[in-house]
């Protein structure tokens, strides 16, 4: 009996050591998969405030709250199975699905151009497409449903990235590692999220405080500061996340575009990339980043831009024809 107890005990710590190293492998393969999608999570962490922005400061916390449930649905329930399930089943649809999700990154972030450009235009093209506006509801509403959207697109991005970057192993342990990039990058997003749009709050309360000098003096200047420079910040970020969708958006379709052989577009960006870093070897790894964010964000607007008119003409029309013509089929 001692000896066969003795035999399970090592059965059992057997067991553990290989949970363990399992565990580990995990983590690590999560972790290095996260970090190949630290691009896009970066444009998504400067997309979503300007969602936020002109609400109530009451409602900022519980929008960002509503953006980031709708996020984590998005990954967990949508793109982590639907991933999995074409990357076994019909891999050569994954590209053109991400190639339609770029169009609508460049449409949405040139339409944010065409109103900064064009404000009257823009915004009569905006009651077209949000006809029936109503309360303040309505429009958080709107706000939040456009937000979550614009995040599934960045997420079926970073879904792909990381399953890209996952070596080939069991089913459960790739849905295990998606898992948990999923949730450790919404966390980190929306929880910076958060953070950003209470720092005036926190800015406030540090302005008014009344410590006494020297750390109260200094806590008060960094409050003020902080107010101060908030409004600054977050008209940054909002220009910050238009263009970040954009670039990313004409990055997808270049790269969508390069795996169907299409592949000058790409090679031209890299060429012109790599020529002028190689010019400023200090700066190399900026300098190409800069150089292909541009390209990138020059054929996102292009075809953004063409998208607008198509958007007001075509599919806008099409889709309030359809929404009369359901009531009376039914």
């Amino acid at each position: 009996m001692s000896i066969g107890l003795i035999a399970l005990l090592d059965d059992v710590a057997a067991l553990a050591k290989t949970a363990a190293a399992s565990l580990d492998d995990i983590a690590g393969q999560a972790a290095r998969a996260g970090a190949k999608a630290a691009g896009v999570v970066i444009d998504d962490a400067a997309v979503t405030p300007r969602y936020v922005v002109g609400f109530a400061a009451e409602r900022e916390l519980p929008i960002v709250a509503r953006i980031a449930t709708g996020s984590l649905r998005n990954k967990l329930l949508f793109l982590l199975p639907g991933a999995l399930a074409l990357s076994a089943l019909a891999p050569w649809a994954i590209t053109p699905l991400l190639m339609l999700g770029g169009a609508y990154l460049c449409y949405e972030g040139a339409e944010k151009v065409y109103e900064a450009v064009f404000p009257h235009k823009a915004h009569a093209h905006e009651d077209e497409l949000q006809a029936g506006a109503g309360d303040a509801r309505a429009v958080e509403d709107r706000r939040v449903a456009s937000a979550i959207k614009t995040d599934f697109i960045l997420s079926a991005e970073i879904m792909a990235i990381t399953l890209a970057a996952i070596p080939e192993g069991s089913f459960w342990m790739r849905a295990i590692i998606l898992a948990i990039v999923a949730v450790g990058i919404t966390v980190a997003v929306y929880g910076a999220v958060a953070l950003i749009v209470k720092a005036d709050d926190a800015g406030l309360a540090m302005a008014g405080s009344t410590s006494p000098p020297p750390f109260g003096s200094l806590v008060r200047g960094i409050g003020r500061g902080v107010v101060k420079g908030m409004p600054g910040l977050l008209a940054v970020l909002a220009v910050v996340g238009t263009a970040a969708m954009i670039w990313v958006g004409g990055g997808i379709l270049v790269h969508g575009l390069e795996g169907y052989g299409l592949s000058g577009p790409a090679h031209a960006i890299h060429d012109a990339a790599a020529g002028l870093a190689a010019r400023l070897p200090a700066g190399r790894g900026l300098v190409e980043w800069l150089v292909t964010a541009t390209a990138s964000g020059l054929v996102g607007l292009i075809v953004g831009g063409l998208l607008i008119p198509l958007t007001s003409n075509v599919l806008v029309p099409a889709w309030q024809s359809l929404r009369r013509w359901r009531p009376r089929a039914a």
